[in-house]
């Protein structure tokens, strides 16, 4: 149903103002009373036993929903009900921003991805902590954090501090974004010596705690090999728990869609990261060894992409375009083929 008829009814509209939509209808639909427990019998995997232990924490299927798509922590319990084994939540700033101007998403359907620029768009990392205040506590949710657009790179830390400090009460796990292509300068902290600087500040943050909880690296697709093996160095030299591979590409190399289209500015999801995601990970997993975790995310629509990415070396695995594009039912049919 959902691709014969909500698909292409949401593809009327823009990309974001479909997102919205999707939003205020679930916020509707799951203040009905028993709404949840019949979405969950719908779409809640209920076969064989797929939970995972990874970073100290039993998930309940491998499969998360990838950063972005509930950057304000406004539906994670709703969405935990289409059969997610985790949520991830941001990429959060310390202060609200607007993010980039409209238009700012663009699908691209005769590839299957999704071209963004939307500029770490949130509405501040307090309103979040606001909303995970009231959460049932059942959702493995973890936190992405990112700084403003306005701050510096030299003073990046503090934003880092803030959201990390704001959050950790509230989330199970703790991502370190620095490679999205949407705010100026920031793929520039992927770099060497303010990579290390950043890593090294937020474990000293983390290991001040009673109880320290898992932080993990988010990377670009487009770093070299060279560039990989010094993050893995990196993540190594200061204890970091692992990687989360990959975020959005700037490459447009093999897409169908018209040119006018796939040249617009942002960063490319979806199918067409697929192959060197899986790339990255394979990479990633041959240079670390086994005790790194690794969260394989790109193109991933399938239970096949899934089985690709967790062959390569994954330990868990995040959609995003997929979801998108294939609709609720994709989660238990990805894990039904796990």
């Amino acid at each position: 149903m959902y691709k014969r008829l909500i698909r292409p009814f949401l593809f009327l509209f823009d990309p974001e103002t479909a997102h919205h939509l999707v939003f205020n209808l679930l916020k509707v639909f799951f203040r009905i009373p028993l709404m949840s427990s019949f979405i969950k019998g719908m779409y809640v995997y209920k076969g064989k036993d797929l939970s995972k232990l990874v970073m100290g924490i039993t998930f309940p299927n491998p499969v998360g929903l990838a950063a972005g798509f509930d950057k304000n922590a406004m539906l994670f319990e709703e969405l935990s009900c289409l059969g997610f084994g985790f949520i991830e939540i941001g990429t959060l700033t310390p202060k609200a921003q607007p993010g980039n101007d409209l238009p700012r998403m663009f699908r691209l359907p005769a590839d299957k991805g999704l071209i963004n620029r939307m500029g770490f768009n949130n509405e501040g990392v307090e309103k979040a902590v606001e909303r995970l205040k009231r959460q049932s506590g059942k959702v493995i949710i973890g936190g992405n954090i990112g700084k403003n657009k306005l701050t510096p790179n030299e003073i990046a830390l503090q934003d880092y501090d803030i959201c990390f400090e704001t959050l950790f009460p509230y989330v199970d796990y703790f991502v370190v974004n620095v490679s999205s292509p949407n705010t100026p300068g920031l793929r520039e902290l992927q770099d060497k010596e303010p990579l290390t600087a950043l890593l090294k500040h937020v474990v000293l943050l983390n290991t001040k705690k009673e109880n320290p909880k898992p932080i993990l690296l988010k990377i670009a697709p487009d770093l070299t090999n060279e560039q990989l093996t010094e993050i893995v160095q990196i993540v190594k030299e200061v204890k970091l728990t692992g990687i989360i591979a990959t975020n959005t590409t700037v490459s447009r190399e093999g897409l169908k869609t018209a040119a006018a289209l796939i040249n617009e500015q942002g960063g490319l999801s979806g199918l067409p990261v697929k192959a060197r995601s899986t790339e990255v990970i394979r990479y990633l997993r041959s240079l670390a060894g086994k005790d790194m975790v690794i969260v394989g995310v790109g193109g991933i629509f399938t239970a096949e992409d899934a089985k690709e990415k967790l062959n390569a070396g994954a330990d868990l695995i995040q959609v995003y375009t997929g979801f998108i594009y294939e609709g609720p039912g994709m989660i238990k049919s990805i894990l039904n083929g796990l």
